[in-house]
């Protein structure tokens, strides 16, 4: 089981994660924190869930978790200062942070892989997925949602990238509250630095992909398209270089 007081001891933070829910099982945590009626509108909410029966990942393709040896939790942004600026970098920041927290407390290299994916050796660690709820042309609540493959061993179904683990890749078994925790930490880090300068967030993301620069394809439905990952742009999306020519990728699962 998750220890409430192991984590809350471990958790350095002003906002984020202060306020905290848990619960055994749930639809998905993101859908639950962006509904309103459900009367969360504390910025920085944490909802963590053991089970998700209607969890996913972009697209809507499932996210599979054994109860009890993952992390799957949302995060609710609702302080304008984060909605009003360019909150698409917000996705890189929560990646970001991963990277950050699995590097600092047990020294795994990792790998940031466009738009929303941490990998270590490779392998699939960790996913992003941040959704919006909006009144006209402002954003009113923001959620994102992170699931930590921290000690399961065992992955069902087929994967475009090979899934791992923190146990899988240390062949220990992790404390998940550490990992939890650390995360919080470093999200909130990264997140006072998008506040000041959402560049040095996104300077610090590209440092972490190795793609930059590699020949790749991109797919999208049934299209496929194929360039050089050339860079990111300032909004956080994707530019691939054919031929000369620089096209702006929107959305899409990124290959060698």
């Amino acid at each position: 089981m998750f220890s409430l007081e192991n984590f809350d001891i471990k958790l350095n933070t002003d906002i984020i994660g202060r306020n905290f829910i848990y619960t055994d099982e749930i639809d998905s945590t993101n859908s639950f924190l962006l509904n309103k009626s459900n009367k969360f509108s504390v910025d920085g909410t944490v909802l963590l869930a053991e089970k998700q029966e209607k969890g996913h990942g972009r697209n809507k393709k499932v996210w599979y978790s054994t109860r009890g040896y993952n992390l799957t939790f949302s995060i609710l942004l609702t302080n304008k200062k984060y909605l009003e600026k360019n909150f698409n970098i917000l996705n890189f920041a929560a990646s970001l942070a991963v990277a950050n927290a699995i590097e600092n407390i047990y020294q795994l290299k990792t790998e940031l892989k466009w738009p929303n994916d941490v990998l270590v050796n490779g392998k699939k660690i960790a996913g992003i997925l941040m959704e919006s709820v909006s009144r006209g042309n402002k954003i009113e609540r923001l959620v994102i949602g992170v699931g930590i493959n921290v000690n399961q061993i065992l992955f069902q179904g087929n994967f475009n990238i090979t899934p791992t683990s923190i146990k899988l890749e240390l062949n220990e078994t992790v404390e998940r509250e550490r990992v939890l925790a650390e995360y919080l930490n470093n999200f909130e880090e990264v997140l006072a630095k998008f506040e000041a300068s959402p560049a040095e967030v996104l300077k610090d993301w590209k440092a972490k992909c190795g793609l930059l620069g590699e020949k790749i394809s991109i797919t999208d439905g049934e299209k496929t398209k194929y360039g050089v990952f050339d860079d990111i742009d300032e909004e956080g999306f994707l530019l691939l270089k054919n031929k000369g020519k620089i096209e702006k990728i929107y959305y899409g699962d990124v290959n060698i």
